[in-house]
């Protein structure tokens, strides 16, 4: 079963999706690097997958104190420990991809810094 999973997110991940908003027009689209940053967190390389798209490992961190926090709700009897379905957790994560899109396209305009390399 997990031959499989393995099989298809080696497919994905090994080709990847070609970015046609940077393709049009020379800038990142707000998802750029996604894909990148998921490849490097499966390898264990957490510096590179936040420099490709801090959202993906801002959302395993989510996903986790959800779930630790929902697991201590349910052996401790008490729902109010359970963090889950909270809306800060959105409104934080569309403010990364915000300030993430802004900011590797100011580096990229302006510097000339490139914050996406691709990979090896």
């Amino acid at each position: 079963m997990f031959e499989g999973l393995g099989y298809f997110l080696r497919g994905i991940l090994g080709i990847g999706m070609p970015c046609f908003f940077h393709m049009l027009t020379g800038l990142y689209c707000p998802g750029c690097g996604g894909t990148r940053a998921v490849k490097m967190l499966l390898e264990g390389n957490l510096k590179m997958s936040f420099q490709y798209h801090p959202l993906v490992l801002y959302t395993v961190c989510v996903i986790c104190l959800e779930g630790i926090s929902w697991a201590f709700s349910r052996i401790w009897k008490r729902s109010s420990l359970y963090v889950g379905h909270v809306n800060v957790f959105v409104l934080i994560a569309a403010a990364i991809v915000v300030v993430n899109w802004i900011f590797k396209n100011y580096m990229l305009i302006v510097k000339g810094v490139d914050l996406l390399p691709p990979l090896a």
